[in-house]
This record gives C-alpha cells, sequence and structure tokens, in this order.
C-alpha cells in the first residue's frame, strides 16, 4: 500500500514471512499523520507479524509522529507482539536519544 501527500511522505509495505516491513520516506508530520495512520492501523493489530518501520529515506519527523510510533509501540506491547525500527536516519537518531525513546524501538523478533 503506498499513500502519498503532495510528494512529501510516502509509506510502502512489504511482507516477507512473518515480518511486515513499512518503508518510510519524506517528513512525517501533522499533516500527513493521518495518512500513516490509515497505512498503520490494520498492520499494528496484526499479532501473528513482526511490525518493522524502516525510516531510511524519512527526512524528518515532529513530535506527531513521534507520538503515533509511540502509540504504536504501546499497542504491540500490550498484544505481546513485536515492534521495531531500523535504519533511522542520525538526524532523527539524534531526536530519539535526546527524548530518550531510542531504546523503546530497538527492532525485535518474536522467537516463535
Amino acid at each position: 500500500m503506498n499513500t502519498t501527500n503532495q510528494d512529501k511522505f510516502n509509506a510502502t509495505t512489504q511482507m516477507n514471512d512473518k515480518v511486515c516491513t513499512v518503508f518510510l520516506s519524506g517528513e512525517l508530520d501533522l499533516s500527513v499523520a493521518p495518512d500513516f495512520r490509515l497505512v498503520m492501523e490494520p498492520l499494528v493489530s496484526n499479532a501473528e507479524m513482526d511490525l518493522v518501520v524502516n525510516m531510511k529515506e524519512m527526512t524528518y519527523i515532529d513530535s506527531t509522529g513521534i507520538g503515533i510510533l509511540l502509540s504504536i509501540l504501546k499497542a504491540r506491547h500490550g498484544m505481546e507482539a513485536s515492534f521495531g525500527v531500523e535504519e533511522v536516519p542520525p538526524q532523527i537518531q539524534k531526536l530519539f536519544d535526546m527524548t530518550g525513546i531510542a531504546k523503546f524501538f530497538a527492532p525485535q523478533r518474536n522467537s516463535q
């Protein structure tokens, strides 16, 4: 599934075995938050699959985007389902480190 809002944000999903990877590119901010939620909602509720967000092509994330990631983390944790982020660009990693949330986003695979 792809979603684009003025070519500044894109989310593409890829399913492999029991892993769903969501590749993000562009800027994840308040203006595209509804698009991101639409992509993520059906994926978050599937506890049978590991869920990974790949941020390699992201250029920016604001507090709204971080809030969505944290809400996904909380929901997945409540279902005892795997969630992680990977390939975080340095400028976004710095923000994750400064806010203390980086440790919560390490990719973890279920051992089932």
